[in-house]
């Protein structure tokens, strides 16, 4: 497969990491790959992931109007699991785009294409952090458990989505986002409403930060014939951008509305602060949002930790009110 090729850095470190980061600084040397292989050195991934759960378990809170040990338990498991997950489906997409990774210019220097791990390997690796994360996930309750492994689904099917649609981003945001499922469930014991809303939400943020963080492949996907959001909407993004920021905004309102306790006016206002935020935050991306800078691109994608952070305080003030 031809391409632009470019010359993996001689230390082994990925081409978009984050500078100065602790796996190439502190990691033992044969453990670099493997974490490189989970994106340790790039985590905004793993927020990504672990915010919806958190949105998830505070939002039953709200509705609950109950905290207990064990919701910190979810919050922490949660975590620890996102990190592990994350790990292993970045692993599984490395496996399955081996060929492709080596043709674009961003992800050649990633361990497989480069040659720091063999295939074998990094499924040997996947395995081992699925294992890990499913010993955390038996500690939540049945019904969590059930959309913890159904969550694997959508975490397989991921990577071929570039192949065959144009809308790959939707199917991340199936995966990224069931967080907000199986949080809202570990809590109350079963899948309701507010939960599917605050999951749709989820989604289009997703398609949101995606679109913008796939802008800078937009070139080398032309050249290899892989689909995505950014090369379907091209100049007409921020368009696209700025409807799928009212989508995460009216969704997770409603989640809110349909959420929170009758009669609890103050809880209900403070806890409709986070989508508000967040959207000012994301309105704050757009004015930001130049296609052709990939160094701003990135910035952009990486800002979105903070713009997810902010309905995790707002509603946790509205668990406390």
């Amino acid at each position: 497969m031809s391409g632009p090729q470019t010359t993996p850095d001689q230390s082994g470190q990925v081409a978009d990491a984050v500078t100065g980061n602790w796996v190439d600084r502190r990691a033992p040397g044969w453990a670099r790959p493997y974490l490189r292989l989970s994106r340790a050195d790039r985590p905004i991934g793993t927020w990504l992931l672990y915010l919806p759960c958190v949105w998830g378990v505070l939002l039953a809170m709200v509705q609950s109007g109950q905290m207990r040990l064990f919701d910190l338990w979810i919050i922490a498991g949660c975590g620890i699991g996102a990190f592990l997950m994350r790990g292993a489906g970045c692993t599984w997409n490395d496996i399955t785009d081996r060929d492709i990774d080596g043709s674009v210019a961003r992800t050649a220097s990633r361990p497989i294409p480069s040659g720091q791990v063999s295939a074998k390997q990094a499924l040997l690796w996947a395995i081992v952090q699925s294992l890990a994360a499913l010993v955390i996930l038996i500690t939540f309750p049945v019904q969590a458990i059930i959309l913890g492994i159904i969550a694997l689904v959508p975490v397989a099917v991921y990577p071929f989505a570039k192949r065959f649609t144009w809308w790959p981003q939707i199917f991340l945001g199936i995966a990224f986002n069931w967080g907000a499922l199986l949080g809202w469930t570990a809590h109350t014991g079963r899948l309701e409403w507010p939960a599917v809303c605050l999951y749709f939400a989820g989604m289009a943020w997703t398609l949101f930060y995606d679109t913008i963080y796939a802008h800078q492949d937009k070139e080398d996907d032309a050249l290899i014939g892989v689909k995505s959001t950014a090369r379907l909407f091209e100049d007409r993004t921020p368009k696209y951008l700025a409807w799928f920021m009212v989508l995460t905004v009216a969704l997770m309102g409603y989640a809110i509305v349909l959420a929170a306790p009758r009669g609890e006016i103050l809880v209900l206002v403070i806890a409709l602060g986070g989508p508000w935020a967040m959207g000012w935050h994301m309105m704050w991306q757009l004015r930001r949002l130049k296609l052709d800078d990939n160094d701003r691109l990135l910035e952009l994608f990486r800002s979105n930790r903070n713009a997810g952070l902010l309905p995790v305080l707002f509603f946790a003030i509205a668990v406390l009110a």
